[in-house]
């Protein structure tokens, strides 16, 4: 199957570049994925188009502030770092930008001293291992210090960073925030549940790669990043007494949707209490064993997301769907607008 099969013209304009001033303001397209059928909808609607019984699935997972910006002991050169992953004793996996300004050794300083950092390994493609000195709690320090790494379509700083988080944010570990999410304020939390919707939450870190292209020409040769994932024995039991009874599934994005298809896929589609790392790749031809329907936002073209979303409702409709949002202007990606299949 060809990548660029899932190809489509997007302005450059309808990249949302900054969140809107109130979470649920954005608007919601409703794709049938039976039929293709498409419903303009707003986002503060959502609750309508449930039906007591079902469940929605969201991921917990709290965005790491990984960006961080500092100096070269020695020489005051300027240097940023992306933390990528934690190993022990306070040493991370990181990415240097410019990596020739660090070598094994180079101590690094952010924030007037708050926070120090030696160089302990070079690894490949600016990589480099780091460890760093501090006092007090590393996270406390990082969420003063450090910035989003907001994806790099989005050319706006971000005032708040909590923008760039989930009201439901608990879990630190990732690198980006699971965008569907963004849409929901607790306001319509409490109305989903007093629908008698249950709301249950998985935790999958985000890594760096959601924003890695395809670069295969052939679907079939893409490789997926491997992300953390974890669910807990009360919300499996929760998730399989809603399939029992008869109730919808719905994820609310690509991140949850991957770690509820990973779990019913290697426990033969009854949920279990796990944790791991997935590289589940999602494209069509796939046969869904957890989800009835999901939350989404308007994602990249040939991006490893909207053949995730066509595998759910079919290329075709989901072409159809995207011809129509930019027609319409929807906004796109992270800061954009949702859609909701069903």
């Amino acid at each position: 199957m060809k990548v660029d099969l899932f190809d489509f013209e997007l302005p450059e304009r309808l990249i949302a570049q900054v969140p809107l001033k109130e979470r649920d303001a954005s608007r919601l397209m409703v794709l049938d994925k039976q039929t293709g059928g498409l419903t303009d909808s707003s986002f503060k609607e959502i609750v309508s188009f449930f039906k007591e019984g079902d469940c929605l699935v969201l991921n917990n997972t709290r965005v790491l502030p990984a960006r961080l910006f500092g100096t070269k002991e020695d020489t005051g050169a300027k240097v940023e770092l992306l933390l990528l992953k934690q190993e022990e004793n306070d040493t991370w996996e990181t990415l240097v930008k410019p990596a020739k300004r660090v070598r094994k050794g180079t101590i690094l300083t952010f924030g007037d001293g708050r926070l120090t950092a030696v160089c302990t390994e070079e690894l490949d493609h600016g990589g480099r291992k780091i460890k760093f000195r501090y006092d007090g709690i590393f996270y406390e320090v990082l969420e003063s210090l450090g910035e989003m790494p907001l994806p790099p379509y989005i050319k706006e700083q971000l005032d708040d960073k909590e923008r760039y988080q989930t009201v439901f944010s608990k879990e630190i570990g990732s690198a980006a925030a699971p965008t569907a999410g963004l849409h929901f304020t607790e306001e319509i939390l409490d109305e989903l549940k007093q629908k008698g919707v249950r709301i249950e939450f998985i935790t999958l870190h985000v890594g760096l790669g959601t924003f890695r292209p395809v670069s295969a020409d052939d679907v079939e040769e893409h490789n997926m990043h491997a992300e953390f994932y974890e669910m807990t024995e009360e919300t499996a039991a929760s998730l399989n007494e809603v399939r029992k009874a008869g109730g919808r599934i719905v994820s609310v994005g690509t991140t949850s949707t991957r770690t509820l298809e990973t779990i019913a896929g290697e426990h033969d589609g009854v949920f279990t209490a796990s944790s791991g790392w997935t590289s589940i790749f999602i494209y069509p031809g796939y046969e869904f064993k957890a989800i009835d329907g999901m939350i989404t936002n308007f994602h990249l073209p040939k991006s490893s997301l909207i053949m995730l979303v066509s595998a759910l409702a079919g290329r075709e409709h989901v072409l159809s769907a995207y011809r129509h949002a930019v027609e319409e202007e929807y906004r796109f990606f992270s800061f954009g607008d949702a859609m909701l299949i069903i």
